[in-house]
């Protein structure tokens, strides 16, 4: 459906990538993944035609739709909800308009006549009879309610306006979908509704997403942006990341004991290929896995941060216990009585609203008062804590990244700074930059250090995914799953809750469900998957 010939990017002397040469084709769903700043969006733009690249060209077979996710959720304020959906076919929405305006005529030609039996016919032939149906079906999967589908779009929250931008994209059968970052600031329905609707889509999908689980459940391919290239693999996420890692360790090895990596490869194939088996996508990845070969597979250049922490003492018997506590901020109870014990091995996930999540975590650190109830922490208990909004670390503070790091640390050496601040990714002369113009991702990474360095035996985290790349993602996510301590987090990212979670609290507007199982094991319970 799209063939990619020969394409090349540079910004000045920047080269993003260069002789790019891809075929994507239907039936398929491909995940372009690659490091900050590698180029994913701009490559999804110069699919879209919004970006002309400097060589090489995009075709597109000839008759085919794209639609592509709009990133602007204020351009159709104006617009009712259910129109501005029915855009996303802008011939079948041209048509519509031209009909209205014919219709609306005083004097009623003959010349008019003819015109409007020829829309009358295309309107048919774009399944337009059924346009409000379909739009209204789509609006209702990512969770806007039907009293919504005729008001005007400035009238809809933020993360409203961002459901019907995406059931836009989604309208209309195309042939071809580009969407960047579709899932941000979806729920958790949403999410599943999505990936079921592009698990069946018939066309080609190419997505950009920071959502492994989203990424793993409906890619066939893996489109990477490494080396200056980008290359196609089969397979998900999991499979891309996994495969990888062992081609990296072989090469790492050289002769080394290179026939047991190799047996341990095409071990790995097979044992994924075997399990890809649950869904119209994975059985069609399977057949593509069946036919990989070990020259298939190539390491990659990403580089992850080393996180890790270890608590100075083990947790005594008493953790927490939170008992009755309740909050109003602005008026609004966000806290009812919620009650909860936490107890040794607990790695409780939060779930439900973010703002009732954010003002518990800031109570049990005493940011906040309750307006009722109580909390105790045990003697034994150091904490450690993320906010989701670190700017008060950074902002009114004209540190560089080593002296701001010297401030948490009890070793106060440059090499010893140096050399931790080098693990998380910030190397050569970047612990000399100024803290207060980090990037959101430099600055997450700068409050994990921060929490690393305390050696704190409870770690506390609110949304600590945000603003991070994959590969930082799985860094925490790891480290997070081998800590031997107690965690008590918050994140919108399914697989990272799946791997570190034993328990799930979830907030409610009049009090906690609290179970101790997996997250999936919850969305199941709860009737959600």
């Amino acid at each position: 459906m799209i063939t990619v010939t020969n394409v090349g990017l540079r910004y000045g002397d920047q080269k993003l990538f260069d002789d790019v040469n891809l075929k994507f084709t239907h039936g398929n769903c491909y995940g372009v993944i690659g490091a900050n700043g590698a180029g994913k969006s701009t490559f999804l733009k110069i699919l879209s035609g919004d970006i002309e690249p400097n060589t090489g060209e995009v075709s597109i077979k000839p008759g085919s739709r794209m639609s592509v996710l709009k990133q602007d959720h204020y351009l159709y304020d104006k617009h009712p909800v259910i129109e501005t959906v029915i855009m996303g076919n802008s011939r079948l929405y041209e048509i519509m308009k031209e009909k209205d305006a014919i219709y609306s005529k005083e004097n009623f030609s003959d010349e008019d006549g003819i015109k409007a039996s020829e829309l009358e016919a295309e309107f048919a032939e774009l399944n337009g009879w059924e346009a409000e149906a379909e739009a209204s079906s789509l609006l209702q999967g990512l969770g806007i309610n039907t009293r919504l589908h005729d008001k005007l779009m400035e009238d809809l929250t933020g993360a409203e306006k961002i459901k019907v931008i995406l059931a836009q994209a989604l309208f209309g059968k195309p042939d071809i979908l580009i969407l960047d970052e579709p899932t941000n600031h979806l729920d958790v329905k949403s999410i599943n509704w999505l990936e079921e609707f592009l698990i069946e889509f018939e066309g080609a999908v190419i997505v950009v997403s920071h959502d492994r689980h989203f990424l793993n459940k409906v890619c066939t391919h893996m489109c990477d942006v490494d080396f200056g290239k980008i290359k196609l693999f089969i397979g998900n996420y999991d499979f891309w990341y996994e495969s990888s890692q062992l081609a990296l360790q072989m090469m790492q090895a050289q002769n080394k004991k290179k026939e047991e990596k190799i047996k341990e490869l095409q071990a790995f194939i097979a044992r994924f290929s075997a399990n890809a088996s649950k869904s119209k996508q994975a059985t069609s990845r399977k057949k593509l896995l069946d036919k990989i070969t070990l020259d298939d597979i190539q390491p990659s250049s990403r580089k992850y941060p080393f996180v890790g922490f270890k608590p100075e003492r083990e947790v005594g018997n008493d953790i927490l216990i939170v008992e009755d506590l309740s909050k109003s901020i602005d008026g609004e109870l966000l806290l009812n009585n919620v009650s909860f014990t936490v107890g040794k091995n607990d790695k409780i996930a939060f779930v439900g609203d973010e703002l009732a999540i954010t003002a518990l975590f800031k109570i049990l650190m005493e940011k906040i008062e309750p307006d009722s109830g109580n909390f105790k922490w045990g003697v034994t208990i150091t904490k450690a804590y993320m906010p989701k909004d670190n700017s008060e670390f950074f902002n009114d503070v004209d540190l560089t990244l080593l002296d701001w790091m010297r401030q948490f640390s009890e070793e106060k050496s440059e090499s010893y700074l140096r050399g931790f601040l080098g693990r998380m990714l910030f190397s050569e002369d970047e612990p000399f930059k100024k803290a207060k113009v980090l990037s959101g991702g430099e600055r997450v990474r700068c409050m994990l250090s921060r929490m690393m360095l305390s050696s704190a035996n409870v770690l506390l985290l609110d949304q600590p995914t945000n603003h991070l790349d994959l590969e930082s993602i799985t860094a925490v996510n790891n480290g997070l799953r081998d800590y031997k301590s107690n965690v008590l987090f918050t994140s919108h990212d399914h697989q990272f809750i799946q791997t570190i979670a034993n328990r799930i609290i979830e907030i409610t507007p009049s009090g906690v469900i609290d179970k101790r199982m997996t997250y999936d094991e919850y969305l199941e319970s709860m009737n959600i998957q």
